[in-house]
């Protein structure tokens, strides 16, 4: 089962719908039980850094994530929102955040093009990983967004997308993963990254 958090940081259900038409068994939810009976887990959003981290934390789920994200290893998928919120901080406005990679939430500076940054854009993959199966450098992904997360080691940047300026698209850390797009939005080469992470879970625990 696929848990994917609703905290009132955008529309979860194109998210669940996504994953629903792969089969997949989802549950929309911002309860502890649900979370600690699925197998993997989604955090979408859109919208401002300190505002996901406050309604994170009013509705009780940062320890629960802990647990069962770091603790018990299951894996976990950060959306747009959810990718920057797995920084050390957000420099919108000095917020903390789960500080589950090394890196903070900065704004986008490029140049002369328009904030935020929307609409379809491909990547250059700078090491592989296992969500990324399939999906070459050429395809095209769905973004909107004015910040961006950066990586404070190299190692955990996977892909690179260029607006302006080189900002990460997808992280990575053991069984925890980022994109800064939306991949329930982004057609054929989205599907392919949603195919590849619900595998990967498979494997994952699998082996638990």
């Amino acid at each position: 089962m696929i848990a994917v958090i609703d905290y009132n940081m955008g529309n979860v259900r194109s998210v669940a719908n996504a994953f629903e038409s792969l089969g997949c068994e989802v549950e929309i939810t911002n309860q502890r039980a649900v979370l600690e009976k699925a197998d993997h887990i989604i955090l979408p959003g859109v919208g401002a850094f300190g505002e996901g981290m406050n309604h994170l934390k009013e509705l009780g789920l940062i320890g629960v994530l802990r647990d069962e994200v770091l603790k018990k290893k299951k894996p976990f998928l950060g959306i747009c929102l959810g990718m920057q919120l797995l920084a050390d901080e957000g420099f919108e406005f000095g917020h903390p955040g789960l500080g589950w990679i090394s890196g903070s939430a900065k704004k986008l500076e490029p140049g002369d093009l328009a904030l935020p940054h929307v609409g379809w854009n491909n990547f250059k993959v700078t090491q592989n990983c296992r969500i990324l199966d399939r999906i070459g450098g050429g395809a095209d992904f769905y973004y909107v967004h004015s910040y961006y997360f950066a990586a404070s080691r190299k190692e955990n940047v996977n892909a690179v997308c260029e607006y302006g300026q080189d900002f990460p698209a997808v992280i990575s850390q053991e069984n925890i993963y980022g994109v800064q797009f939306h991949p329930e939005k982004s057609q054929k080469a989205g599907k392919i990254l949603l195919e590849n992470f619900v595998k990967l879970t498979a494997q994952l625990s699998s082996r638990a």
